[in-house]
């Protein structure tokens, strides 16, 4: 399986969206990472359904939308009905992880389960067969920008290993061409990046050098 590049658009211009977004594109992006913060899971807020709605008008690209938020339950049929193609919840943040993994794939989303880096990959070994993705965050979900943890890439291997052949491992967080290539030997396939992506000065360049 090539390497799925999902750059995130947490680090875009908010004010030029729709320039930020044709960048990637244009720039060779797989799919489009969109970051919905709550406030109350992680320290900070972003976007949420109405904005999904706006940018599936202006793309193509899958919509990989990363929910970091409380009751993720309430609000999986929202997201889906605004354009997300892979919704991914978070283990921590869910009360019965298997329903919600079901749910999300009977509105034809994909579905992912993402761990924080404290998060003992065993808490999610008896999901893997049923999701479509797993996320392993390298920093603490939150904000953007932050450095790579070596420690939480470990994971992969573990999760590589219980997993089916044909799912994704993707990896968020600090995520450059040095970093993802070691997320890329231990097992990873997809690979989020933000501010790696949109400060280069050459963007298409900075998304190849995920991929090789």
């Amino acid at each position: 399986m090539d390497t799925i590049v999902s750059p995130s658009i947490l680090s875009a211009d908010f004010a030029n969206l729709e320039r930020d977004i044709k960048l990637v594109e244009n720039g060779g992006a797989d799919w489009l990472h969109v970051d919905v913060m709550d406030g109350h899971f992680v320290p900070n807020i972003t976007i949420g359904v109405p904005v999904v709605k706006s940018i599936r008008k202006i793309t193509s690209l899958p919509l990989d939308v990363h929910l970091m938020i409380e009751n993720p339950e309430k609000y999986v049929e929202a997201f889906a009905n605004a354009g997300a193609d892979i919704i991914t919840f978070h283990a921590e943040a869910s009360k019965d992880s298997l329903n919600l993994i079901r749910k999300i794939k009977s509105l034809n989303c994909k579905a992912g389960i993402s761990i924080k880096p404290k998060t003992s990959p065993e808490i999610i070994k008896d999901f893997l067969p049923e999701v479509d993705m797993v996320l392993v965050m390298t920093v603490e979900p939150g904000f953007g920008g932050q450095s790579f943890m070596e420690d939480c890439a470990k994971k992969i291997p573990f999760i590589k290993q219980h997993s089916p052949e044909n799912l994704i491992i993707q990896v968020d967080g600090g995520i450059n061409d040095k970093t993802g290539k070691l997320c890329r030997d231990l097992g990873a396939n997809s690979l989020v990046a933000g501010s790696y992506i949109y400060n280069s000065n050459d963007i298409g360049f900075a998304i190849k050098s995920l991929k090789v």
